[in-house]
């Protein structure tokens, strides 16, 4: 049965919501940017990009929260959660860093009663805590998150014209686009106005927030952590993130703005351990991504079902929690979901990759194609690397204001 012209130009509007919140239309620009009214309403408390994962010699966890407002409010915390534990999914310690500004040269931030910086964060090479156990860098740095915008709403408009031709969905919500349909949505994807792939976020220099840890602070559950991020204000949680994407892409595109608004407001103020009420909404965009490839149930922990929470179920429910997770025992940082892959897909070789998320991975194009496919390629929009490389070795890792770009 195809839908109503009601239902379908609702599933084109959803469609267009998702596709753009993905790419990073307009003037948003990092891959949690703007997702709903309160951090709209302050830049400053808007987290664009966590990153996390080890240093090669093993002895440190590096972390990264760019912010979208160019600066830092001094009426906010800024906090890294650090979870940890001797397994995937079973954490028992907690450890946070929460930094305070009282302006863009005055950083405070505190690991509890462990160690504690004060001062001008802003040289490059940072401040050091007064027991010696974090380093802190906190000023403009190259973002390197990088996607191709155009390519992504070129994509969208195909998709959205099959939508609104009667594109059906099977019974666990997965959208059966044809092969030709498919191909030319791909193929936009990898252009930029029918050429070349171009970086729309070329140069966009957010405040960052750089920390570099004694990985002996913070594994102390246990060499499996889990890392987030949240802004905080003296009443309520206002913003928080952990993998790229999911907290301003996959919560109910497909409703009014509404009620997308509110439940992206509740998601902000939640916790990972209060996140189970999103799965549904979660669920329903996967069947979205699915679709791309021509095969549903083949993304990532899904299956054949034709239902859609024994088919999306899991994802969504890993996906809700919204962490990093990364391998305090690995010193080789390769691929998004490497840890959760390993654990929950059974691909051993993965165990020994940290996972996390280093400033070099691509991880859009690898988060769309493990939801699309369930592995780390396949989609791909033509923008593989920052123009400006950062470094997952070199404090603090991304690259200066107007930096020259590699060779």
């Amino acid at each position: 049965m195809q839908p109503s012209k009601s239902r379908s130009r609702r599933l084109a509007q959803g469609f267009f919501a998702l596709l753009l919140m993905v790419g990073g239309a307009g003037t948003t620009h990092a891959s949690d940017h703007l997702d709903s009214p309160a951090v709209a309403a302050d830049p400053r408390a808007d987290i664009g990009d966590i990153y996390a994962w080890t240093d090669p010699a093993g002895k440190r966890l590096n972390l990264v929260m760019t912010i979208v407002g160019h600066s830092f409010s001094d009426k906010l915390a800024y906090v890294f959660h650090v979870d940890s534990g001797p397994a995937f999914g079973r954490t028992t310690t907690s450890t946070d860093i929460t930094c305070r500004f009282a302006s863009m040269t005055a950083a405070d931030c505190r690991m509890g009663t462990l160690d504690r910086a004060t001062g001008n964060a802003a040289g490059v090479t940072g401040l050091e805590g007064k027991a010696h156990r974090f380093r802190v860098f906190a000023g403009l740095r190259d973002d390197p998150f990088f996607n191709n915008v155009r390519g992504s709403r070129a994509a969208f408009n195909v998709a959205a014209d099959a939508l609104k031709a009667g594109t059906p969905k099977d019974a666990a919500g997965c959208v059966q686009f044809d092969a030709a349909t498919r191909a030319k949505i791909l193929d936009a994807w990898r252009h930029t106005d029918g050429g070349p792939a171009k970086n729309l976020l070329l140069g966009w220099t957010p405040a960052s927030i750089v920390i570099s840890v004694d990985l002996s602070a913070v594994n102390k559950g246990g060499p499996l952590l889990a890392v987030w991020g949240a802004t905080v204000s003296p009443t309520r949680q206002v913003d928080r993130a952990g993998r790229p994407l999911t907290g301003n892409a996959l919560l109910a595109p497909l409703a009014a703005d509404a009620v997308s608004d509110k439940l992206k407001d509740d998601y902000n103020a939640a916790t990972p351990a209060t996140s189970a009420r999103f799965v549904p909404a979660i669920q329903e965009s996967l069947g979205l991504y699915d679709g791309y490839d021509g095969q549903c149930g083949n993304g990532l922990l899904g299956n054949t079902a034709q239902d859609i929470d024994l088919r999306y179920g899991e994802l969504a429910t890993l996906l809700a929690d919204d962490r990093l997770w990364v391998n305090s025992a690995s010193v080789t940082c390769t691929q998004l979901f490497a840890v959760e892959r390993a654990a929950k897909g059974r691909e051993t070789a993965l165990a020994r990759d940290c996972g996390g998320r280093a400033p070099t991975y691509s991880a859009v194009n690898a988060y769309r194609s493990l939801l699309a496919g369930g592995n780390p390629t396949g989609i791909d929009d033509g923008v593989n690397a920052d123009e400006l490389a950062p470094s997952n070795s070199v404090f603090p890792f991304l690259r200066p204001p107007g930096g020259v770009a590699k060779p």
